[in-house]
């Protein structure tokens, strides 16, 4: 593969180029790219039966208009045993969170970091403040949500977000400490919990929060389908939310926004429910087995993930953009280098899941890249040593400048302090803010009556410039941070212990519906809204697991 095709990384700001760029730019035929460590996938899941079935129909596929989204949502619907009046579909994950950005975030929003970089992107393109919680690497990235909730009281944010499991590190949040998380964070104006990659996870039964959203007046469950079975082309993702914000996103949707390869992907899975529980349980075996095989290499850390993909840390004078383009040219073999995810740097790669005899062959590319002959030095960084691939500098400036602000900040400093409606807003104090209120399902009490001031939290502004890796300032009371652990078996996170939120405000009760929303009966199947009956197919609540 020509060495001219890694300069179409340095043009890409937070996302790796396509496939289909990197075979224009190689000029290798179709079919015949590199090896994809890069693109999370499911490389079990559509079978070839199935792609086979799909290419017999690709003159209909293309040739005819899809059915209305209201249709292909209702047979998803059927299929995952959920109301549809709780669901909008949408064409992939990102267009949803546009609409949610667009329509339910008013002024700010609280995200972890690093993930998904749509999450902090698309708020600050649309002037939004964005309040980011830096994941710490002394404690493996892991999200600790007691610290988070008084994060987001102390700087009055009004929308929350959490990924789970969280992309790139894969670090997972049990079901029962993120629905502690959600009631305390109930007199927010908005929760979103995005569960694009919980389908892969293993260490619970049910790890879902999408029956709890439900029942919630300010929940939103964030599903990637293009995800879960490795068809990033087709684009389509759906929510999961009380009928009200459902319905507000739904109604905002084109009636034709899903094309008909996705109809006809959704039409076919009824038939293979058993298929796609065997590729889950599939990629969660060969998620054990590359991480054991990359731990082996000398200075590797290995995270613990529940994804379908590990977060690796490259060993001391590893430079990730190096490492990345010389797997591509001298190996053929795709990674994502992480530098240009905020809260993250180039020592990390984000590498997928794959089948065994890719991943040998990736373990031998990584071992000449990183130590050449022997094992002793690994591969030098680039003369800068900025440690950041192009476009990761760029986005921590505007960050740091701005606190989150967005575009309007720098505007402002351009124009001046006086001109008028371009002023950078600041962090309101503690518990105040002029979001939009959902409709409560049960009421609130003030925050004060409730919970004692929290303590002073250090206030990290969203990434500060370029460093290798961040450490950002710790919370008061928290232990120095400890070095960076060595791989281990995937830990269990308890549960945050209930001293640390708020007295819960609880679901809505049963029989009690949420305004403009269901009753408990009703959400559960009953009352003029059965489920279709089990096909083999594993419902929203259990992601896999049954089968």
């Amino acid at each position: 593969m020509s060495g001219n095709v890694t300069s179409l990384f340095r043009g890409t700001a937070a996302h790796s180029p396509s496939m289909a760029a990197l075979t224009r730019e190689s000029g290798e035929a179709a079919g015949a790219g590199p090896v994809d460590f890069c693109i999370p996938c499911n490389p079990y899941f559509p079978t070839p039966a199935m792609f086979e079935e799909l290419a017999g129909r690709l003159r209909d596929i293309i040739t005819y208009y899809p059915s209305s989204a209201d249709t292909i949502t209702a047979e998803l619907c059927g299929l995952l045993q959920l109301p549809p009046q709780c669901v909008a579909m949408g064409n992939g994950s990102t267009e949803l969170i546009t609409w949610i950005d667009h329509l339910l975030v008013r002024e700010s929003l609280a995200v972890p970091v690093p993930t998904f970089g749509r999450w902090t992107d698309q708020p600050m393109e649309t002037g939004k403040r964005v309040d980011m919680f830096p994941l710490q690497e002394a404690g493996g990235f892991a999200l600790d949500l007691a610290r988070y909730a008084e994060f987001v009281r102390a700087r009055g944010t009004r929308a929350v977000v959490v990924c789970n499991p969280n992309n790139p590190d894969g670090g997972y949040l049990h079901k029962q400490s993120l629905v502690q998380f959600m009631d305390a964070m109930a007199d927010r104006d908005l929760v979103v919990v995005d569960e694009s990659f919980l389908e892969f996870a293993d260490a619970e039964a049910e790890p879902s929060v999408v029956q709890e959203a439900m029942l919630r007046p300010n929940v939103v469950v964030l599903r990637s389908l293009g995800k879960n079975f490795g068809l990033h082309g087709i684009r389509f993702g759906y929510l999961v939310a009380n009928p009200a914000l459902a319905g507000r996103v739904r109604s905002m949707l084109p009636k034709w926004n899903l094309n008909s390869f996705a109809e006809h992907v959704v039409f076919m899975l009824r038939d293979h429910g058993p298929e796609y529980a065997r590729s889950l349980h599939q990629v969660r075996r060969d998620r054990l087995e590359m991480a054991a095989q990359l731990s082996a290499l000398p200075g590797l850390t290995v995270y613990p993930s529940q994804g379908n993909f590990l977060f690796v840390r490259l060993p001391v004078g590893a430079e990730g953009t190096a490492v990345r383009d010389r797997m591509l040219t001298e190996h053929r073999i795709l990674v994502r280098e992480c530098g240009n995810k905020i809260g993250s740097s180039s020592r990390f790669l984000r590498l997928v899941v794959r089948p065994q005899v890719d991943v040998r062959r990736l373990v031998s590319g990584l071992e000449q890249v990183l130590y050449g002959a022997g094992r002793g030095a690994a591969v030098p960084g680039p003369a800068t040593g900025t440690g950041y691939s192009s476009g990761t500098a760029a986005v921590d400036r505007l960050v740091s400048e701005t606190n989150g602000s967005g575009m309007r900040a720098i505007t402002a400093r351009t124009a001046g302090a006086d001109a008028p409606g371009v002023a950078a807003a600041p962090a309101p104090p503690a518990g105040t803010g002029t979001g939009m209120p959902l409709p409560a399902a049960v009421p609130v009490a003030p925050a004060a009556a409730t919970v004692p001031p929290p303590a002073p939290v250090p206030q990290p502004a969203p990434y500060p410039g370029p460093v290798p890796v961040p450490h950002p300032a710790p919370v008061p009371q928290q232990p120095a941070p400890a070095p960076v652990p060595q791989p281990m078996p995937m830990p269990v996170p308890a549960p945050a212990p209930a001293a640390a939120y708020p007295a819960p405000v609880g679901p809505t009760p049963p029989g009690v519906p949420a305004r403009g929303g269901l009753t408990a009966a009703q959400v559960r199947g009953t009352d003029g809204l059965s489920s279709v009956p089990a096909t083999g197919w594993p419902n929203a609540a259990g992601m896999g697991q049954a089968g």
